[in-house]
C-alpha cells in the first residue's frame, strides 16, 4: 500500500503540474462549461484511447497516457463545477487549485479506503480494462445527468467522477512504473 501511496502521488504531481501550466495559459475558460459539456470531453478522450488500443497504431503523435491525464483533469473541473456552478468569470487560480488539490485528495482517500477493500486487485487488471470501466461510467454520468442529477438507488455524478479518476490513476501507474520496477 506504501507503494501504491507514493506512486499515486506521483501521478497527482504530473497531472497537477499539467493543469497549472494550462491554467496559466488559458485561465479558468473551462468554467463557463457545464458539466454535461466535461463528460462530453471525458467521454471524447475516452473513445480515443480505446480506438488506440483497438487499432494499436495513432495517426497524432500522442499515446494514451496525455489521453488519461486529460481523463483525470476533466473529471475533477467537473466536480469543481458540480460544486461552484457554471460561470463566465475568472476565479482566482489559487482558489482553483485548492479545489483542485481537495477532489484529488479525495480521489486518493476513495481509492485507498477501496484498495484496502479489494487487495489491490486493479495491479492485475489490464489498462484497456480501465479504459472500459470508464466508458461505463461515463454511460452511467450521462443518464443520470440526463435524469436531471436523480437516481433511485445509484451513487450521483461526483461519485462516478471519482470512480473515472481512480481507473485513470491506475493506468497512469501502470504506464509510468510498470516497467521499471
Amino acid at each position: 500500500m506504501d507503494r501504491t501511496n507514493q506512486q499515486y502521488d506521483q501521478v497527482i504531481s504530473i497531472c497537477r503540474n499539467i493543469f497549472s501550466k494550462k491554467m496559466t495559459d488559458y485561465g479558468t475558460a473551462w468554467r463557463i462549461l457545464r458539466p454535461t459539456s466535461l463528460t462530453d470531453q471525458i467521454y471524447i478522450k475516452a473513445q480515443r484511447i480505446r480506438s488506440i488500443e483497438e487499432k494499436g497504431v495513432t495517426k497524432v503523435d500522442e499515446g494514451v497516457k496525455p489521453e488519461f491525464i486529460g481523463i483525470i483533469n476533466y473529471c475533477i473541473m467537473g466536480l469543481i463545477q458540480l460544486e461552484l456552478g457554471t460561470s463566465d468569470q475568472e476565479v482566482p487560480h489559487e482558489t482553483i487549485q485548492e479545489l483542485y488539490d481537495k477532489y484529488f485528495n479525495e480521489a486518493k482517500t476513495l481509492m485507498m479506503d477501496k484498495n484496502h477493500d479489494y487487495g489491490e486487485a486493479w495491479r492485475n487488471m489490464r489498462i484497456s480494462s480501465y479504459t472500459d470501466l470508464i466508458l461505463m461510467k461515463i454511460q452511467r454520468t450521462k443518464q443520470i445527468e440526463d435524469n436531471q442529477g436523480k437516481t433511485l438507488i445509484s451513487e450521483g455524478i461526483d461519485a462516478n467522477y471519482m470512480d473515472m479518476i481512480n481507473y485513470s490513476v491506475f493506468a497512469m501507474i501502470k504506464i509510468e512504473f510498470e516497467n521499471k520496477e
